[in-house]
């Protein structure tokens, strides 16, 4: 692996233009197609085979004009009098009246459509006369709902459609009303800003002009990162012609993309800069970078990608896209580093480290090596490693106690923030009709294996069944078919559609779905938004452990024959679980539970946890690669194990703290979206490159390894003797300076004078 990596370096930096040229015609063509041939994304989380789409799949049957529900672009506006008041009253009644008739104007309204007013069909129909989940004006006459669909799926609702709604919406407001609108059709149109994405680059440059010292050296990272998201970006739009992309996963795969391709540059830049103390050649330091810190960077972007890609295999087909696309910007962020990086190089030559604004004296000990703030640590952490391994453990522990909480579901318009128009209109229905007004379920009624006289009773019957069962505010059937084979119920809850409770009476429709079918003769089927999202948040919650299962086996397979090692890997993996449930716990604390008023209260979007379990172990195998290696690498060269670990950390700490902290920041940024679903990701993944990095990675990994000491290396023979030999050290590379009693490795990043003269002049 190092010598053919090394070989790869070396031809990037002397055939500089030709590899320069053809990520820029690669660039292009994927560009041409994305521009050429890209659809719109989705918004749709549905699971063929949930019980809920089967149901939907009757429903169509029996009702062809019926549309999926996931796709339907609803509006709910609500329209409420002030205090005291109520629509009714002349000059209300005149504005909702008004309001109405410049609803029907929209754009993209189907032919014909039926917008009522709500105070002319309480007038008209008589309000005992409608059923309560259908009733559009509230009891004591407050608040009235005028609710209607656009005719089309809501990825094809147009912005100006949008924009028409809020000025419709404010016009009303300046007769006195309040007037708030919900549902998918108000959903903000596009993607989301650059502002995240800009604020995380910046951190980064901060970090890395530290790091490097060089204005110069602290862009190429950088310009490495965007050119590896952009061909990313330009990937996952061109794939939309062939298959349903969710409208979420560009702005995930742009946050880990970004974050990789960063980091995994920075440790390539980062072991160039440190060869450069022993050679003037600089295509041979390249090749060096390239075969050491190369190898590791494939190995830890295959543990990424093992991590994403798995996602597949729970057969979940959002959930699969967004992981594959994650997975190929991961590649191609790699492929970048492998290859662009060293060409740029080839390219800048001596100017690679120009524009300085800082310069740091090396300081060294007794005996001529390296003195910095890495081997100090590792000293702390040597003197108290069982002490260092109890605290850790239970301080992830504590962390992780709010996990036992959990509560998944997806968002919805009654747990978006209390400053959008959504949810205070959400609000206002739960005041003026009950929370379960916005998440009803449908039971859909076959009766067409009933004789057509008994029809009608079997409907009723199963009506009464249905409005029997706890937790239900109201079961009303809303229509039959022209055929009278099939009906269909609205089955209202008395708790909001991502309460426990209506998750509970869900369950209780479907346990008692058998006997009253056998009762009635019919078919029954339970969907709805509600039911679908309960659906695929069970099926999310059933596939975590075949996930866990894929993953780490893999990944620990992969790691054994990077470090050759049974107790290494397991280390790794053991310090991941912790890792990871202290992050969910935390994330729970503070987006469920609402901990420090950071945010307010609401459920763990559906598929958090399993996504955020691949992307934190790719990225904690990450910094175990770049971290152990170098302690492999020192041990292979003759170090003893106690020396090995605080020598592994002169040459790493300090990097590996640069990318944590840059891919910390660039997730962090994250939150400054208004998406909830891409917030709480960017706050799971900071927190989860915190607590892995800064505290597995670097307190209790090396606690661990000097209580193992030389058993930390073990290997069953007959398995030594099966694993194929991958160097990933670069052992076979000839670098005379790493021989143990040799001179000294300089630190990556430091400005300090070479064993042979002086940095400064060489780089």
């Amino acid at each position: 692996m190092a010598t053919l990596l090394h070989r790869l370096g070396k031809t990037a930096y002397r055939r500089w233009p030709l590899f320069i040229a053809g990520w820029l015609v690669a660039l292009l063509a994927v560009g041409a197609v994305a521009a050429t041939l890209s659809k719109p994304m989705t918004d749709a989380f549905s699971i063929p085979g949930i019980p809920s789409e089967q149901a939907q799949t009757l429903q169509q049957e029996l009702f062809p004009q019926t549309t999926d529900a996931a796709e339907q672009a609803n509006v709910n506006v609500v329209v409420a009098a002030p205090e005291g008041h109520t629509l009714e009253e002349r000059q209300y009644a005149a504005g909702v009246a008004d309001l109405v008739g410049r609803l029907r104007t929209l754009p993209q309204l189907p032919a014909g459509a039926a917008i009522l007013d709500p105070v002319q069909a309480a007038r008209q129909q008589g309000a005992d006369r409608i059923p309560a989940a259908l009733r559009s004006l509230s009891s004591d006459g407050r608040v009235g709902v005028v609710s209607f669909s656009y005719g089309v799926p809501v990825t094809d609702l147009d912005a100006s459609t949008q924009d028409r709604l809020t000025r419709v919406l404010d016009h009303a407001r300046a007769g006195g009303l309040t007037v708030e609108a919900n549902g998918a059709g108000t959903a903000a149109a596009g993607q989301a800003g650059g502002a995240s994405e800009l604020v995380g680059i910046a951190v980064a440059l901060v970090v890395l002009v530290l790091t490097f010292g060089s204005l110069a050296a602290a862009g190429l990272p950088i310009l490495s990162a965007l050119v590896g998201v952009g061909l990313g970006m330009l990937g996952i739009t061109a794939m939309t012609a062939l298959t349903d992309i969710g409208s979420t996963t560009p702005i995930l795969a742009t946050m880990i993309g970004l974050a990789v391709g960063i980091d995994y540059t920075l440790f390539i830049l980062a072991r160039y800069r440190t060869e450069l103390q022993h050679t003037d050649d600089r295509e041979e330091a390249v090749g060096i970078a390239v075969g050491t810190a190369g190898s590791a960077v494939v190995f830890a972007g295959l543990t990424v990608l093992i991590a994403l890609a798995a996602l597949a295999v729970v057969r979940i087909p959002f959930l699969t896209a967004m992981g594959l696309a994650a997975a190929a910007t991961v590649a191609v962020a790699v492929l970048v580093a492998l290859t662009l990086l060293p060409a740029i190089l080839g390219l800048l030559r001596s100017k690679a480290f120009a524009l300085r604004v800082r310069r740091t004296a090396a300081r060294r000990e007794a005996d001529g090596h390296l003195l910095n703030n890495g081997v100090r640590w590792a000293r702390v952490v040597r003197r108290r490693p069982v002490a260092a391994v109890l605290l850790v453990v239970v301080a992830l522990g504590a962390l992780a106690v709010p996990f036992k909480d959990l509560h998944l579901a997806f968002p919805s318009d009654s747990t978006a923030s209390s400053d959008t128009t959504q949810r205070r209109a959400s609000d206002l229905m739960a005041e003026a009709f009950g929370p379960g007004r916005e998440g009803p379920l449908v039971v859909v009624v076959d009766t067409r294996a009933v004789d057509p006289a008994d029809r009608s009773a079997a409907i009723a019957q199963v009506s009464r069944w249905a409005g029997s069962q706890q937790d239900v505010a109201d079961a009303s059937v809303v229509g039959t078919n022209r055929t009278g084979t099939g009906a269909q119920l609205l089955v209202t809850p008395s708790s909001g559609p991502d309460d426990t409770a209506t998750q509970q009476l869900l369950q209780d429709l479907r346990d008692g779905q058998s006997a009253v079918e056998s009762r009635t003769g019919t078919t029954i089927g339970v969907t709805g938004v509600t039911a679908i999202n309960t659906d695929v948040s069970d099926r999310l919650s059933s596939a975590l452990p075949i996930y866990l299962v894929v993953v780490v086996g893999l990944a620990f397979l992969l790691l054994m024959l990077v470090f050759r090692s049974v107790l290494v890997p397991l280390t790794a993996t053991l310090g991941f679980l912790l890792s990871v449930l202290a992050t969910l716990g935390v994330t729970v604390a503070v987006f469920q539970e609402g901990a420090f008023g950071l945010m307010e209260g609401q459920p763990i979007v559906s598929f958090m946890p399993i996504f955020l379990i691949g992307v934190v172990f790719g990225l904690a195998m990450d910094y175990q690669v770049f971290l152990v290696t170098r302690i492999r690498e020192a041990h292979v060269h003759g170090h003893p194990m106690r020396e090995a670990v605080v020598d592994g950390f002169r040459n790493s700490a300090r990097v590996v703290t640069a990318a944590a902290t840059i891919m910390t920041a660039v997730f962090a940024a994250f939150m400054l979206q208004d998406e909830p679903i891409i917030k709480s990701m960017g706050f799971a993944l900071a927190a989860a490159v915190v607590l892995d990095a800064f505290v597995v990675r670097m307190v209790l990994v090396p606690a661990l390894l000097y209580l193992l000491g030389e058993r930390a290396w073990w290997l069953p023979r007959w398995l030594d003797r099966l694993l194929p030999v991958v160097d990933v050290e670069g052992e076979k590379l000839r670098r005379p300076h790493l021989q143990r009693g040799a001179e000294p490795e300089e630190p990556e990043g430091l400005d300090a004078p070479g064993p042979t003269g002086s940095a400064r002049s060489r780089v």
